[in-house]
Protein backbone atom coordinates (compact mmCIF):
# COMPACT_ATOMS: atom_id res chain seq x y z
CA UNK A 1 0.00 0.00 0.00
CA UNK A 2 1.47 3.85 -0.92
CA UNK A 3 1.93 5.82 1.62
CA UNK A 4 -0.49 8.62 1.93
CA UNK A 5 0.29 11.72 3.16
CA UNK A 6 -3.11 13.95 4.38
CA UNK A 7 -3.39 17.26 2.86
CA UNK A 8 -4.34 19.64 5.86
CA UNK A 9 -6.01 22.17 4.03
CA UNK A 10 -8.61 20.22 1.63
CA UNK A 11 -9.04 18.38 5.19
CA UNK A 12 -10.02 21.28 6.82
CA UNK A 13 -12.20 22.67 4.36
CA UNK A 14 -13.73 19.59 4.06
CA UNK A 15 -14.78 18.66 7.22
CA UNK A 16 -16.41 22.10 7.78
CA UNK A 17 -18.63 21.46 5.14
CA UNK A 18 -19.91 18.87 8.30
CA UNK A 19 -22.89 20.36 9.08
CA UNK A 20 -23.78 20.52 13.20
CA UNK A 21 -26.26 22.00 15.50
CA UNK A 22 -25.62 23.46 18.77
CA UNK A 23 -27.04 22.08 22.10
CA UNK A 24 -27.15 21.89 25.52
CA UNK A 25 -25.48 19.18 27.36
CA UNK A 26 -26.69 18.65 31.14
CA UNK A 27 -25.76 16.20 33.69
CA UNK A 28 -26.18 15.63 37.56
CA UNK A 29 -24.96 13.51 39.91
CA UNK A 30 -23.99 13.94 43.71
CA UNK A 31 -25.78 17.67 44.09
CA UNK A 32 -23.04 18.77 41.54
CA UNK A 33 -24.48 19.80 38.07
CA UNK A 34 -22.97 20.49 34.67
CA UNK A 35 -23.65 22.18 31.62
CA UNK A 36 -21.51 22.48 28.19
CA UNK A 37 -22.27 23.82 24.57
CA UNK A 38 -22.03 20.53 22.24
CA UNK A 39 -22.44 19.97 18.45
CA UNK A 40 -21.09 16.87 18.00
CA UNK A 41 -23.97 14.88 18.24
CA UNK A 42 -25.63 12.33 16.13
CA UNK A 43 -28.74 10.12 16.26
CA UNK A 44 -27.44 6.49 15.28
CA UNK A 45 -30.78 4.07 15.83
CA UNK A 46 -34.37 4.14 15.35
CA UNK A 47 -35.43 1.68 17.44
CA UNK A 48 -33.89 1.38 20.11
CA UNK A 49 -33.50 5.29 20.04
CA UNK A 50 -29.98 5.79 20.25
CA UNK A 51 -27.62 9.09 19.79
CA UNK A 52 -23.63 9.11 19.78
CA UNK A 53 -21.57 12.18 21.06
CA UNK A 54 -18.32 13.52 21.56
CA UNK A 55 -17.25 15.03 24.82
CA UNK A 56 -13.55 16.03 25.29
CA UNK A 57 -11.55 14.29 28.07
CA UNK A 58 -11.32 17.37 30.06
CA UNK A 59 -14.93 18.44 30.05
CA UNK A 60 -16.16 18.85 33.80
CA UNK A 61 -19.24 17.40 32.85
CA UNK A 62 -18.06 14.32 31.65
CA UNK A 63 -17.57 12.83 34.98
CA UNK A 64 -21.14 13.97 35.57
CA UNK A 65 -22.56 11.76 32.80
CA UNK A 66 -20.40 8.99 33.99
CA UNK A 67 -21.39 9.00 37.56
CA UNK A 68 -24.70 9.12 36.90
CA UNK A 69 -25.24 7.11 33.46
CA UNK A 70 -27.16 9.70 31.88
CA UNK A 71 -27.70 13.26 30.61
CA UNK A 72 -29.77 15.48 28.69
CA UNK A 73 -29.60 16.88 25.39
CA UNK A 74 -31.39 20.49 24.89
CA UNK A 75 -31.27 21.83 21.69
CA UNK A 76 -31.01 25.82 21.63
CA UNK A 77 -32.90 27.83 19.52
CA UNK A 78 -31.50 30.09 16.37
CA UNK A 79 -31.65 33.27 18.79
CA UNK A 80 -29.17 31.35 21.24
CA UNK A 81 -25.95 32.46 19.67
CA UNK A 82 -24.37 33.89 23.31
CA UNK A 83 -25.90 31.72 25.28
CA UNK A 84 -24.08 28.65 23.53
CA UNK A 85 -20.85 30.81 23.75
CA UNK A 86 -21.20 31.35 26.96
CA UNK A 87 -21.86 27.54 27.97
CA UNK A 88 -18.62 26.19 25.76
CA UNK A 89 -16.32 28.26 27.97
CA UNK A 90 -14.35 26.09 30.41
CA UNK A 91 -15.79 25.47 34.04
CA UNK A 92 -12.38 27.06 35.17
CA UNK A 93 -12.97 30.04 33.47
CA UNK A 94 -16.92 30.64 33.69
CA UNK A 95 -17.30 29.34 37.11
CA UNK A 96 -20.96 27.49 37.69
CA UNK A 97 -21.96 28.22 34.50
CA UNK A 98 -25.97 27.92 35.73
CA UNK A 99 -25.78 31.04 37.85
CA UNK A 100 -23.57 31.98 35.38
CA UNK A 101 -25.95 32.29 32.74
CA UNK A 102 -28.66 32.62 34.80
CA UNK A 103 -30.19 29.46 33.65
CA UNK A 104 -33.55 28.47 34.26
CA UNK A 105 -33.62 24.98 34.77
CA UNK A 106 -36.13 22.21 35.58
CA UNK A 107 -35.22 18.51 36.74
CA UNK A 108 -36.70 15.63 34.40
CA UNK A 109 -38.01 12.54 36.10
CA UNK A 110 -34.84 11.33 35.55
CA UNK A 111 -32.94 14.01 37.86
CA UNK A 112 -31.36 15.75 34.92
CA UNK A 113 -31.57 19.51 34.69
CA UNK A 114 -32.76 20.79 31.47
CA UNK A 115 -32.93 24.37 30.57
CA UNK A 116 -35.91 25.83 29.75
CA UNK A 117 -35.82 28.28 26.94
CA UNK A 118 -34.38 25.51 25.09
CA UNK A 119 -36.44 24.18 22.24
CA UNK A 120 -36.45 21.30 24.02
CA UNK A 121 -34.64 18.32 25.55
CA UNK A 122 -34.27 14.47 25.41
CA UNK A 123 -32.75 12.24 28.46
CA UNK A 124 -30.52 9.71 27.45
CA UNK A 125 -29.18 6.94 29.65
CA UNK A 126 -25.59 5.75 28.38
CA UNK A 127 -25.05 2.33 26.62
CA UNK A 128 -21.36 2.31 26.11
CA UNK A 129 -18.15 4.83 25.53
CA UNK A 130 -15.16 4.79 22.82
CA UNK A 131 -11.82 6.57 23.17
CA UNK A 132 -11.97 9.23 20.07
CA UNK A 133 -8.57 10.58 20.36
CA UNK A 134 -9.15 13.80 22.19
CA UNK A 135 -12.68 13.11 23.27
CA UNK A 136 -14.87 10.17 24.42
CA UNK A 137 -17.90 8.90 22.33
CA UNK A 138 -20.59 8.22 23.91
CA UNK A 139 -23.19 5.88 22.88
CA UNK A 140 -26.86 6.55 24.51
CA UNK A 141 -30.72 5.17 24.19
CA UNK A 142 -33.22 8.63 24.54
CA UNK A 143 -35.17 7.81 27.57
CA UNK A 144 -37.51 10.81 27.86
CA UNK A 145 -37.89 13.68 25.30
CA UNK A 146 -40.25 16.87 25.62
CA UNK A 147 -40.54 19.77 23.41
CA UNK A 148 -40.70 23.06 25.27
CA UNK A 149 -41.53 25.84 22.72
CA UNK A 150 -41.65 26.42 18.93
CA UNK A 151 -38.30 27.73 16.63
CA UNK A 152 -35.54 27.39 14.29
CA UNK A 153 -32.59 25.27 16.23
CA UNK A 154 -29.30 27.12 15.83
CA UNK A 155 -26.88 25.57 14.08
CA UNK A 156 -22.60 26.13 14.15
CA UNK A 157 -22.57 28.22 10.73
CA UNK A 158 -25.36 30.62 11.11
CA UNK A 159 -24.16 31.04 14.48
CA UNK A 160 -20.48 31.88 12.78
CA UNK A 161 -18.81 29.24 14.82
CA UNK A 162 -16.77 27.10 13.14
CA UNK A 163 -14.30 24.19 13.91
CA UNK A 164 -10.74 24.25 13.35
CA UNK A 165 -10.44 20.75 11.49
Amino acid sequence: MAEQTLDQGAKKTTLRHITYGLYAVTAAHGGERGVFTANWLTQVSFEPPLVALSVEHDSSTLPLIRASGRFAVCPLAADQKELAGALGRPKARAGDKFAACDLATRETAAGVPVLEAALGYVVCETRGELEAGDSVLILAEVVEAAVLRDGAPLEMRTAGFRHAG
